[in-house]
């Protein structure tokens, strides 16, 4: 009989004996550094901080022209020409607007730079001063990227704004920034419209065409500002050139304003709104994380594809691009809404965009992965039967060995399970991805596992980053599969635990040092030794790798005195079957937490089928008390469950 203790010891020896002899100069090494005491970490690669990935880029414009020189005629940007569009509607009254795409369309690195070029001739053209700000108002696209680095190229600092802005964080962005020439996509009009009277700066407008445009509507109301078309400044630029105004690594090339960053809330009218924060950010800052996020990510260069469709206005999906096209890949857009074969908007019989693009390289933020995982759940239940049993037996025998054992499905069993139940899961993205990192947020160890398993050769790595970093801070390893950890600093940045006494975090902490993450590099000041405190709690492995374990601000005292770790009891609670997105609240006057669940739809509804519950729609079942009742029954098993695994843990 075999020995599984003994065996697993073997295979984990074995591992450990590889790492030492191949993989020495990864993870991270402990390192001495100045500022509060604390357990301080570099990268192993590098002794020294990483600047620049090579001499004469100090700034993201000297970069993007050097590029465009070494990849000339390489494919740059792609987009998908929109062929049809209808609306359908569902039988409870909605419309849904479903399109059909043709294949991408592509722009190479030299034809983008003459773009560049020409934008930012444009815009100087157009009356804007480089000593006053840009801001961009749009969903990712090409022009987005275009209008920033044409902004880069004369030396125009660029606000970054979330396209799904309210009116009044939209009005406060632009304002304290006193920002005078906004670009903003042609749909976006009418909300502008709506705020013009209380922008005190604003003198130009310039909008991105649509073809569902309706910006001729408000071509009147607009009439106190220069009004243009993209295509239009793009013409004034090439008519009337102007000599490049390169910056220096100090200028302030990005003002970022994100959901996390929030200043008091204020009121007005007695009315309450959260203001958001703008970060700045450096040309310094941002070559920093692209020089060192290049070294990490192996054989990255002009044979990658990268998808985007995350929000360019967020640090995660800039830092993505801005290292793209630094390596010469070619990045084609997108949108969650058209992502997929069986995205929301595509048109049955089109493909996704990842069926057309097939990209090698993606960026996602858990809930995404978390939709795929779900996706991909509720497709196999439907099916039922010998695919859902054949799935599941697949899954739990790679899981098993994704967990390290030696009896799970390896080698040749591995290839046939990949090849006759993974495959078409992979074929969803394309199926040539190569390599997939996840950001923006932690990302459980469930969904980890799920995509190391079912998308075989693909790669998920963790990174964590905040945007005053311009997201460097660490990065998984490339060959790391170990779930829960976001990897050890990028060669860019030190990582430094600082105790905290008060939450129970302190770097003697055995078997791991624990305590509040703070980052210091070239992705943070120009000095490389000026400190950010990010407010996260993290542990430190043996490998110099990090764990985010909680959040500060994450931890509420109840009223006899107890601690509550907010996130930690949301990430639980999360895992309950009938729970679609959760909120847990705690008030220091009362000695327990509220949480506030939105039911997860298809879980309800397959429940009330076998229970034979019957209902109108999904907000009636909702109401009935037999819903509430198994609701709540399943969350209290989940809380057991979770109670009984952190005690055995002790």
């Amino acid at each position: 009989m075999v020995d599984q203790n003994s065996s697993s010891s073997w295979l984990k020896c074995l591992n450990n004996m590889s790492s030492m002899v191949m993989r020495n100069d990864h993870g991270g090494v402990t390192v001495e550094v100045g500022g509060e005491e604390g357990y301080a970490v570099r990268n192993a690669r590098k002794k020294e901080l990483v600047e620049v990935p090579w001499k004469g880029a100090p700034t993201m414009a000297h970069l993007f022209e050097q590029s465009c020189e070494q990849f000339n005629h390489n494919p740059f940007l792609g987009t998908r020409k929109l062929l049809q569009k209808e609306f359908v509607q569902s039988s409870d009254g909605r419309r849904f607007e479903k399109v059909h795409l043709g294949d991408y369309e592509w722009k190479t690195y030299g034809e983008v730079f003459a773009c560049v070029c020409n934008f930012g001739s444009g815009i100087i053209k157009l009356g804007h001063s480089v000593d006053s700000r840009v801001a961009i108002f749009s969903d990712t696209r090409a022009e987005w990227l275009i209008a920033l680095q044409g902004c880069f190229r004369q030396n125009v600092t660029v606000v970054t704004i979330y396209a799904t802005l309210g009116e009044d964080a939209l009005v406060h962005s632009l304002n304290e920034t006193e920002v005078s020439t906004l670009i903003c996509e042609s749909k976006l009009l009418k909300k502008l419209n709506a705020i013009r009277s209380r922008l005190v700066s604003i003198q130009n407008v310039i909008y991105l065409e649509d073809d569902n445009s309706d910006e001729d509507a408000f071509s009147g109301s607009l009439s106190n500002w220069t009004i243009a078309s993209f295509s239009e400044v793009e013409k004034l630029g090439k008519e009337n050139p102007v000599e490049p105004n390169l910056p220096s690594k100090n200028a302030i090339a990005v003002i970022m304003y994100t959901s996390g960053s929030t200043v008091p809330t204020i009121v007005v009218q007695k009315h309450e709104y959260t203001l958001l924060l703008g970060v700045m950010i450096t040309h310094g800052n941002m070559v920093a994380t692209t020089a060192a996020v290049m070294t990490v990510i192996p054989n990255l260069g002009s044979k990658d594809v990268y998808m985007a469709y995350l929000p360019l206005a967020h640090v995660f999906e800039m830092a993505a691009e801005s290292v793209m096209l630094t390596a010469g890949c070619a990045i084609g857009y997108s949108s969650i809404l058209t992502l997929t074969d069986s995205s929301s908007k595509i048109k049955k019989g089109t493909r996704g965009d990842a069926n057309v693009l097939k990209p090698t390289l993606l960026a996602a933020v858990p809930a995404i992965i978390d939709r795929i995982r779900d996706g991909v759940v509720k497709k196999v239940e439907d099916r039922g039967g010998l695919v859902k049993n054949l799935f599941h037996f697949a899954y739990q025998r790679r899981l098993t060995a994704v967990k390290g054992s030696w009896l799970g499905a390896w080698g040749l069993e591995k290839l046939v399970w990949e090849t006759i139940v993974f495959k078409k899961i992979r074929a969803a993205l394309g199926g040539k991805l190569r390599y997939m990192l996840c950001g923006g947020a932690p990302l459980s160890k469930d969904s980890q596992n799920f995509i190391n398993i079912c998308m075989g050769r693909v790669t998920i790595g963790q990174a964590y980053g905040l945007t005053e970093t311009f997201a460097g801070a660490t990065f998984s390893e490339w060959y790391d599969h170990k779930v829960g950890r976001v990897g050890p600093p990028l060669p860019c940045s030190y990582i430094k635990l600082v105790s905290w006494e008060e939450g129970g975090y302190l770097t003697s902490d055995k078997p791991m040092p624990r305590g509040e993450i703070v980052v210091g590099g070239f992705s943070v000041d120009e000095h490389g030794m000026r400190w950010f405190y990010t407010g996260d709690i993290g542990q430190c492995h043996p490998d110099g790798c990090l764990e985010i374990i909680d959040r500060k601000k994450d931890i509420v005292k109840l009223q006899h005195g107890e601690y509550v770790s907010l996130g930690k009891v949301e990430a639980a609670l999360s895992s309950c079957d009938y729970v679609d997105n959760i909120m847990v609240y705690a008030d220091p006057f009362y000695n327990y937490c509220v949480a506030l669940v939105v039911a997860c739809n298809h879980s309800l509804e397959k429940w009330a089928q076998q229970a034979g519950i019957e209902y109108k729609d999904f907000p009636d079942m909702c109401n009935k008390q037999e819903t509430v009742t198994e609701v709540l029954r399943s969350i209290s098993k989940v809380s057991q469950l979770v109670h009984a695994s952190l005690l055995a843990s002790t």
